[in-house]
């Protein structure tokens, strides 16, 4: 699996410890992290990241912003993709178990490191149990 990576001035932090921490589980990382904490436009990180998560097919996209919420709405703009606002492991299960989010979206300044790191793990190990859960995908796809 490919994570591809992304966020805007508000997650620079966030999005260097959540690099670091897939490159320790042996994934591969594209990076379209900001190199320092000037500020960008949210959008333009998330169309970087969607786009490269659409055309790989095999990789799951992580958006960082402070509150995760303009990453998550710009993201699913694009069609195809299922992104995820997580602030707990719970949400993280879930959002794959029941919706095969594609993109995880996280929180610098509302998610601690530790909460982030149980966050990915969850988010990581959960697949998608299909099942009742395809017919829901399949009408959010109808929407697009």
């Amino acid at each position: 699996m490919v994570y591809i990576l992304g966020s805007d001035h508000a997650g620079v932090v966030l999005g260097d410890f959540v690099k670091n921490y897939l490159l320790l589980q042996g994934f591969e990382v594209l990076d379209f992290l900001p190199k320092d904490s000037q500020k960008v436009d949210y959008p333009d990180f998330a169309h970087k990241v969607c786009a490269e998560v659409l055309k790989r097919g095999d990789a799951r996209g992580i958006l960082i912003c402070g509150t995760g919420l303009g990453m998550s709405i710009a993201a699913n703009r694009f069609k195809g993709i299922r992104a995820a606002l997580c602030l707990d492991a719970y949400m993280a299960k879930m959002s794959r178990l029941h919706n095969n989010a594609n993109v995880l979206c996280l929180a610098e300044r509302i998610s601690g490191l530790g909460e982030v790191e149980s966050i990915l793990e969850t988010f990581i190990q959960t697949d998608f149990a299909g099942g009742r859960h395809e017919c829901r995908i399949s009408k959010i796809e109808a929407f697009e």
